[in-house]
């Protein structure tokens, strides 16, 4: 809950910082996922370095203390300052996200290990409601409170959370082998690998790249005021999160392949009723459909790799999947360089073009299941 709170907030928060209004600055938008991206990579390369000298409630307690301080700076740098200095603030951000991030994958190692299907839908529902109520914060407080209050607000949270962690035990499961580059190469030899690391490619930038730029979509595209567009968002996370908890449900009486392809055909009609519409009726039904077409296909993708690549753990860079997850990190970073140029509707172009060839591989890895037998 913690996590999605904290990466769900700078899409929340952009309505509130002005950048929906002319001239639109889009490249400083771009250069924000950017900075908070290669914070989660920074992370990911010192975290195992923290937990091995400190243990992870250790790194759970400084992630959520970085995180706090990173929240209440970027409340002091907020519009007009130079966008350089909030660029500095979600560098830092990114960082404690990612801290946070790897030390909680640790601890649902065991849990992860026994049945990974159920642990990613469980804690993507945790993480939706994270990210709903970052989006129903700033949407609350919109009208009647300034951006830096807001940021101030939100830095209570992780600072609740340090305090939880800081008088709680935790024990990391046994490390496993890291993945070397002998290892990613001959993934790189493995159509099966390809594939799937090219589905987790697109589909964690497609569920990223809607969550970060729909406000600002809905706002220049369709007309939508601000709050109106950030109760949509809420309305995306939330169609997210019950479409997870409706997978759980269904999961032992469906085919995966079919609750797959299914959901894949939602997220395609729900993204182009969203390229074409020009009213919050249709906004809203679009948003709706790739909400919960999105819902399962992570958790099923993730547990169909873990079958076949025993190395793989979602959240951790690892072998050729830690360039589909560094990808999707960085998609919404380069719809707004793409969206300087192109105009904000490439933001819901380039994500369905995305649904569309999530389809396609997923047509692909089922013909190279049956051909191999795997």
């Amino acid at each position: 809950m913690l996590t999605g709170f904290l990466m769900a907030l700078l899409g929340a928060v952009l309505p509130a910082w002005g950048y929906h209004r002319d001239p639109p600055d889009f490249v400083a938008v771009g250069n924000y996922f950017l900075s908070f991206a290669v914070g989660i990579v920074v992370a990911a390369v010192v975290a195992r370095r923290i937990m091995a000298r400190r243990g992870l409630r250790f790194l759970l307690v400084s992630s959520c203390t970085l995180s706090c301080l990173s929240l209440g700076y970027l409340a002091m740098v907020s519009p007009p300052a130079s966008q350089w200095w909030r660029v500095a603030g979600l560098l830092a951000l990114g960082t404690g996200s990612g801290l946070l991030n790897m030390a909680l994958f640790h601890a649902i190692s065991r849990t992860y290990q026994s049945d990974a299907a159920g642990t990613v839908n469980r804690g993507g529902i945790w993480y939706g409601l994270g990210c709903l109520a970052a989006t129903a914060l700033v949407a609350g407080t919109f009208y009647a409170y300034s951006v830096p209050t807001i940021l101030f607000l939100m830095a209570l949270v992780p600072a609740i959370f340090g305090g939880i962690y800081i008088r709680s035990s935790y024990i990391s499961a046994p490390r496993g082998a890291d993945t070397t580059l002998r290892q990613a190469l001959q993934d790189f030899r493995s159509p099966g690998a390809v594939m799937f690391a090219l589905l987790l490619f697109f589909q964690f930038g497609n569920e990223w790249s809607v969550a970060g730029w729909l406000p600002l979509f809905l706002i220049r595209r369709v007309g939508l005021s601000p709050l109106a567009s950030l109760l949509i968002l809420m309305s995306y996370w939330a169609f997210l999160m019950g479409g997870r908890l409706g997978s759980v449900a269904i999961l032992p009486r469906v085919r995966h392949g079919r609750l797959l392809l299914g959901s894949g055909v939602a997220a395609l009609f729900g993204c182009l009723v969203l390229f074409y519409t020009n009213n919050w009726f249709g906004a809203a039904t679009g948003v709706a459909f790739i909400g919960a077409g999105y819902a399962s296909i992570y958790p099923l993708v993730a547990e169909a790799i873990g079958r076949r690549f025993p190395y793989y753990h979602p959240g951790f860079f690892n072998g050729i999947f830690s360039l589909a997850l560094l990808g999707g990190l960085l998609a919404p970073a380069t719809l707004g360089y793409a969206a300087a140029s192109l105009g904000v509707g490439v933001v819901i172009g380039i994500p369905l073009t995305g649904t569309l060839l999530v389809m396609v591989l997923l047509l692909l890895i089922w013909l190279e299941s049956k051909v191999t037998g795997r």
